[in-house]
């Protein structure tokens, strides 16, 4: 699977290159996303603006790692849809399982205020 990974003071960006996940790539995609979690940096956006397809398996893998996530304080925001999988993952009733935004420069706002609300909430 082809990933470009960018380390900022906060969060991670995983923006994938692949235009389909598939099942076959699950695997891939958790090791991917454990790797980035393992040092200090815990939060991750995920970029998926060249994904036009995703097989219900991938979907299910990323709530998964949705849930994971804000069950150890941590943030994980999917960003940049395609329109058509957007549409998808609405019509399996699993987009409102994510947390999703329009931008990476939105998501990168909602990791910031997730931070701020977990050091004023003690996390």
């Amino acid at each position: 699977m082809l990933v470009k990974l960018d380390t900022k003071e906060k969060f991670h960006v995983i923006t994938i290159l692949e235009p389909a996940l598939t099942a076959n790539m699950t695997e891939d995609l958790e090791r991917t996303f454990n790797n980035c979690t393992q040092n200090g940096v815990k939060n991750i956006i995920m970029n998926l603006a060249a994904v036009s397809k995703m097989d219900v398996g991938t979907a299910m893998t990323l709530c998964n790692m949705q849930q994971n996530s804000y069950e150890n304080n941590h943030s994980f925001v999917i960003c940049c849809l395609q329109k058509e999988l957007e549409q998808w993952l609405d019509s399996q009733e699993l987009l409102e399982l994510m947390n999703v935004t329009p931008t990476e420069s939105e998501a990168m706002d909602i990791v910031q205020m997730e931070e701020i609300e977990r050091e004023m909430f003690g996390e």
